[in-house]
C-alpha cells in the first residue's frame, strides 16, 4: 500500500468517525486498541463490544429469520 493510499484510507476513516455518536466511538476505540495489542483480554472485550452492537443484533435476527434460505444455498 502506497503512502497516498494509506493517507486516503485514514481520511476515509476519519470522515466515517465524524458521523458516529459517542457510544459507538467508544466501541470503535476498543476495537482499534484490540487490533493494536491483541492480548486475550483486549480481544475478548472487543469481541464482546461487537456482539452487543445493534448491527450484530440485526445480523443475528436476519440469520435466524432466513435460516431456511441459507440451508438451501449451502445444500445446492
Amino acid at each position: 500500500m502506497t503512502q497516498t493510499e494509506v493517507s486516503l484510507t485514514k481520511e476515509q476513516i476519519m470522515q466515517e468517525l465524524e458521523q458516529l455518536p459517542q457510544p459507538l466511538l467508544l466501541e470503535v476505540l476498543k476495537v482499534a486498541r484490540a487490533l493494536q495489542d491483541p492480548s486475550e483480554a483486549d480481544r475478548s472485550e472487543a469481541s464482546k463490544s461487537v456482539r452487543q452492537s445493534d448491527g450484530w443484533a440485526a445480523y443475528l435476527a436476519s440469520k435466524q429469520e432466513r435460516a431456511e434460505v441459507y440451508r438451501r444455498l449451502a445444500n445446492s
